[in-house]
């Protein structure tokens, strides 16, 4: 015996171009029929919730899956799967497709080599997919864009509810963020985190999909934008607070990554920030507000 509801989408041309758009969407539960032998394609994201069964592979492979766990089911990839059939399980579903399916798996998103993947979490994951469903009501007029949105808003919960994943971030990251500022090379870095370069490069390419350069770079940059947006210290001292003791090599840098260069950016983006500019991150539930506490 099992439960199913299920919704499909034809998304037009015009959405298409919003980078990923979602084809269909799905909830069940119970003992349910085996998926395949099948190849798709595009993509669907298959959450277990709660039981567990089996997937097999092209080459035969048989894995099993144990809730909560992610199944990826990837375009020109024959997939075979199903519940355990004494006990069920419960799945939600997305099917999606779109170009910006390429860079979430260029990024480590999305994982075609790595169809079963365990989740410490799936409750964010399986949010996002409700707020699918719900935009499935009959007569919605921003179906398309809605859905569309909470599939992004689902590549992201997934990444951040791998098994392998810590709450709190990543350790690598979190320490070249950390040390970002300061003048150590990639084989220094990686010292400090007991690494070899070659594994540092793996480590942040797996966490981040890029590499550590580009990583600190990214660090370096967002700072120094804050710093020319925020203070009026003049170019060469916001180059050596993020790192960089050459002005005019910090410039060109900004320039060719940011598209401004660092003077034009402060034009635009500049303001007087009494106090300076906070680190906190605001609390959600409680934001700033100027009947707030922060008045």
């Amino acid at each position: 015996m099992y439960h199913t509801w299920m919704r499909y989408f034809t998304p037009g041309p015009v959405h298409h171009r919003l980078g990923l758009v979602c084809l269909g969407v799905g909830l069940q539960h119970g003992r349910l029929p085996v998926v395949g032998p099948r190849t798709l394609d595009h993509h669907v994201a298959v959450v277990v919730t709660a039981g567990g069964g089996w997937y097999r592979s092209a080459d035969g492979r048989r894995t099993p899956v144990a809730a909560p766990a992610l199944l990826w089911l990837t375009p020109g990839v024959p997939h075979h799967y199903g519940a355990d059939p004494a006990t069920g399980w419960d799945e939600s579903f997305v099917d999606f497709t779109g170009p910006a399916a390429a860079t979430y798996t260029e990024l480590g998103y999305i994982e075609p080599d790595r169809p079963v993947v365990p989740l410490a979490d799936a409750a964010p994951a399986r949010a996002a997919i409700g707020r699918i469903a719900r935009a499935a009501r009959p007569g919605n007029p921003l179906l398309e864009v809605e859905t569309a949105a909470a599939v992004h808003e689902l590549l992201v919960a997934l990444r951040r509810g791998r098994a392998d994943t810590d709450a709190d971030g990543d350790p690598v990251l979190t320490g070249l963020a950390r040390d970002a500022f300061q003048p150590l090379s990639v084989a220094e870095h990686a010292a400090r985190h007991g690494m070899t370069p070659a594994e540092l490069r793996a480590a942040v390419r797996r966490a981040a999909g890029c590499s550590p350069k580009d990583y600190l770079l990214t660090v370096r940059l967002g700072r120094a934008k804050e710093l020319l947006a925020a203070t009026e210290l003049p170019v060469a001292s916001v180059a050596r607070r993020v790192g960089y003791d050459d002005p005019a090599y910090f410039s060109r840098l900004f320039t060719r990554r940011v598209g401004l260069a660092p003077v034009r950016f402060r034009e635009q983006q500049g303001r007087a920030v009494h106090g300076g500019w906070s680190d906190r991150v605001p609390d959600p539930e409680h934001p700033p507000t100027l009947t707030g506490d922060s008045v």
